[in-house]
């Protein structure tokens, strides 16, 4: 089935705000502002363009974490660096990792950052947390840097959609990424660490999802497990379809088209793993 335009949007910008978590000189963040280790670097990186949460309001916007796994890393990062300093740490170095993996993407930027600023400057922020406090960072000189803003703010937005369905279809956190696994969608035993969940916290998760029929008694998932997960994201499709208005559809798919090489690119460049923790699959669309 041929994905929408607003699945297709993320398949090609996810690749592109991707590489802030898995080149090597952009995971080097958090040592470069002071932060302790690589977890600390994430979430103060994650949640910086909001000022200096803590770790209630940061796991409610991020939707999946463990919140004592948030609170080893929040509020304590502000007292090694402040939430400016991160941010234009983080521009920085995510700039740098596109320019080096992809040698032309200046010629992107002269195409795509104009529409990506159209769906950014017209999208609606209520109930966007991430993606609000990203927009407020867009007015970047380096045009790399804007670039890779432009598509943190789509990721965002998207984000900010697929928690609120989440949140819709009954399912917590534990029980999201558990379903998700299931369907092999992303790595069983590697989510729940990277997510910080403990063992016991898992299994109560999939017994909730068996009782719901959504996984069977070995962990596999059911066709109506499917079905959810399925909903799950054409949900959020439909939620993120609304950026895309501003742009006529000719404009969006030369947009998309641009985008192409650039994110397929940074797939083939071998510096994400598959499956990996985001979900991001092979093929970008």
């Amino acid at each position: 089935m041929t994905p929408s335009r607003s699945r297709t949007l993320w398949l090609r910008t996810e690749p592109l705000h991707a590489v802030i978590y898995f080149d090597e000189r952009c995971r080097r963040l958090g040592r470069a502002v002071g932060l302790k280790g690589f977890w600390m670097g994430y979430f103060a990186a994650r949640t910086a363009p909001m000022g200096r949460v803590g770790p209630g309001v940061a796991s409610a916007a991020l939707g999946v974490f463990a919140p004592a796994m948030v609170a080893r890393a929040l509020p304590s990062a502000w007292e090694y660096a402040s939430p400016d300093r991160v941010v234009e740490e983080r521009a920085r170095l995510a700039a740098r990792a596109l320019r080096q993996l992809v040698p032309d993407i200046a010629v992107l930027t002269t195409s795509a950052n104009g529409p990506l600023t159209a769906l950014v400057e017209e999208a609606p922020p209520l109930a966007r947390p991430l993606f609000a406090a990203n927009r407020d960072l867009t007015d970047r000189v380096d045009p790399v840097e804007r670039l890779w803003q432009l598509v943190t703010c789509v990721r965002e937005f998207r984000g900010d959609a697929h928690i609120a369905v989440l949140a819709d279809h009954g399912l917590d956190a534990r029980e999201a990424l558990a379903l998700a696994a299931a369907t092999g969608r992303v790595d069983a035993s590697r989510i729940r660490q990277d997510r910080g969940w403990t063992e016991e916290e898992w299994h109560t998760a999939a017994d909730r999802l068996r009782g719901r029929g959504l996984i069977d008694a070995a962990g596999r998932v059911t066709e109506r497990g499917l079905t959810e997960r399925e909903s799950v994201e054409d949900d959020t499709d439909r939620l993120t379809d609304r950026l895309l208005r501003p742009l006529p559809t000719p404009t969006t798919d030369t947009l998309l088209k641009a985008l192409h090489p650039a994110s397929r690119a940074i797939v083939n460049s071998g510096i994400m793993p598959f499956p990996n923790p985001i979900g991001l699959p092979r093929v970008v669309g």
